[in-house]
């Protein structure tokens, strides 16, 4: 009865329609990403706290603090050596390639990299963000969970995409932007069937960091005010400087990551741990993922010394760790920065309106431009400056910096998003063809033809015989036994010759299990545009049904529409 219920959730999973089965699992995926990274988020506050003032350590808290990074780094290095450094692939670069290329599947190995690496780099200061490992840790949660369930390979994309949700819901208390985020930067695509478990996953992260880390705003202390209209000529002028900031930014961190590439990971890891150290001996306010800094900013938001020299170590240390292989992520340090500029222009703009309550504003306004122009997420952006300052007052002017930044990034220095860099730099795959795409959303289960027929293979006359005994819309299949094991072959008469002469045509067929998509078939027999292909239970011991090229066609010809 249990094997019947799996098969029929299997194959209701494998129709790309919103379903409310597909729902509850995407629901169950975000929920099981939130709890990891629930156990994420604690694991740092627990290694902060005992470094703290009043820990343990707290007699030699002076001459350890200054070394942590340089521990952390080694720390880092020697897991990634113990689990095999080909594992060290990490990040939202690889979410992507993994989402592209293998529907989300997430390695173990390098999932076990981000977790222990992220908690080791955050806790002990460098400058990378925690949406990086949020995104990977959420993603494989949620991957796992199909995985074990054994779902349709569409199905587990769409989970893996619900953990990323949660993942970034869960870390930031942001739930709309983590649903943006998803379909802007790691679907790229929007589709209905998926909105609404990725809607529901993000929002049972929400709940679950609001039940364990309280009702928090991440940057509530960014005051935000409405702009009157005369500031809007400024707001297009901070826009093009961000702009201009996000390319900058971008290439360079691309430089270092080309100049080390053929340096080992343990003095690369172990580079950024010292130069984090020294740079963070002076200037602490620039160690951490963004937050330090901008608290710090805006404690004094009209000393412009401290700005530069706070915009100029936080640059430094996020491109040192970042480029150098530190496992984190770049949207924290982004925030960070993009606060810094935003009140570097402020305070140029005092000198001519002295509204000194409008710098928060142009710091909220930094933080959405730069991501924006870094990452090619605009609307992402928008919205996360909005949830993550609790304040709808920056939506239009955010709107008129975003646009700014972004075209001049874009447009005027063709500056591309910093993770498709990245993945062109690593040979990782992130787009398909225009019929896999299509494809890649069909679950095998969905389109199989079960009306077949099965024999072995005796002898020639037995096998026109069940040609001639099958019913016209029945498959014959011929499993020809040989020593190394079985091959099935598609039999039926050639219709070149005339039909007295009953001349049988083998067609050799290929098997995949039920967890395929219509993609992994077209692979197998887009090039001879002929023949099918047999569909095996997940053990490989039945065969349950047939995909042929004729109903791929179909799909792609008349069915592209409605995907």
């Amino acid at each position: 009865m249990l094997s019947n219920s799996l098969y029929a959730l299997r194959k209701r999973l494998a129709i790309p329609q919103t379903s409310i089965q597909l729902s509850i699992l995407g629901l169950l995926g975000g929920i099981a990403a939130a709890l990891l990274i629930v156990v994420f988020r604690l694991a740092i506050e627990f290694i902060q706290e005992t470094f703290s003032a009043g820990g343990p350590f707290d007699s030699i808290l002076d001459y350890l603090l200054p070394t942590l990074p340089i521990f952390a780094a080694i720390l880092i290095a020697i897991f990634a050596d113990i689990t095999g450094y080909k594992h060290y692939r990490l990040g939202i670069p690889f979410v992507l390639h993994r989402i592209k290329a293998h529907y989300g599947n997430m390695p173990f190995w390098n999932t076990a990299n981000q977790f222990v690496g992220g908690i080791l780099a955050l806790a002990s200061g460098f400058s990378v963000g925690r949406e990086g490992p949020s995104v990977h840790i959420g993603a494989s949660g949620a991957s796992y969970f199909g995985r074990w369930l054994r779902l349709p390979h569409n199905a587990v994309r769409t989970l893996t995409a619900c953990g990323i949700a949660a993942g970034i819901s869960a870390s930031f208390n942001t739930p709309l932007a983590a649903v943006i985020f998803v379909m802007e930067v790691v679907l790229r695509e929007y589709k209905i069937h998926i909105f609404i478990p990725v809607m529901l996953a993000s929002s049972a992260g929400s709940i679950i960091t609001q039940a364990v880390f309280g009702q928090h705003i991440e940057f509530a202390q960014l005051s935000v005010f409405t702009l009157p209209g005369s500031h809007y000529p400024w707001l297009i002028l901070l826009g093009i400087i961000l702009g201009v900031s996000a390319y900058i930014f971008n290439t360079n961190l691309m430089r270092i990551i080309r100049t080390f590439r053929y340096v080992n990971m343990f003095p690369r890891l172990l580079l950024a741990g010292v130069l984090t150290a020294i740079v963070g001996y002076f200037v602490p306010e620039a160690l951490g993922d963004g937050t330090s800094a901008i608290n710090q900013a805006m404690i004094s938001p009209t000393n412009l010394e401290l700005l530069v020299i706070l915009l100029i170590s936080k640059l430094f240390l996020t491109l040192v760790a970042i480029g150098l292989g530190i496992p984190g992520g770049i949207i924290g340090p982004v925030f960070g920065l993009g606060v810094l500029i935003g009140l570097i222009v402020a305070n140029l703009v005092m000198l001519i309106d002295p509204s000194i309550h409008f710098m928060g504003t142009y710091a909220v306004l930094g933080m959405s431009g730069l991501m924006a122009a870094s990452l090619h997420a605009p609307l992402a952006a928008l919205v996360a400056v909005v949830e993550l300052t609790n304040n709808p007052a920056a939506i239009t002017p955010a709107i008129i910096v975003i646009a700014s930044a972004y075209i001049t990034s874009s447009q005027g220095l063709k500056n591309r998003s910093i993770f498709l860099q990245q993945l062109d730099f690593q040979g990782l795959m992130y787009q398909t063809p225009p019929a896999t795409t299509v494809l890649e959303k069909i679950g095998v289960l969905a389109e199989m033809d079960t009306n077949l027929k099965l024999i072995n293979y005796v002898t020639e006359q037995d096998v026109r015989f069940h040609l001639n005994d099958k019913h016209e819309s029945q498959w014959l299949i011929v499993a020809m036994k040989h020593d190394l094991g079985v091959d099935y072959s598609l039999a039926e008469f050639d219709t070149s010759y005339s039909r007295n002469n009953d001349k049988v045509k083998y067609t050799p067929l290929l098997t995949m299990d039920t967890r395929s998509t219509l993609a992994h078939v077209w692979e197998l027999i887009k090039d001879q545009r002929d023949g099918a292909t047999l569909i095996t239970s997940t053990s490989g011991e039945k065969i349950v049904g047939i995909v042929t090229w004729e109903q791929l066609r179909t799909i792609l010809m008349n069915r592209n529409a409605l995907l």
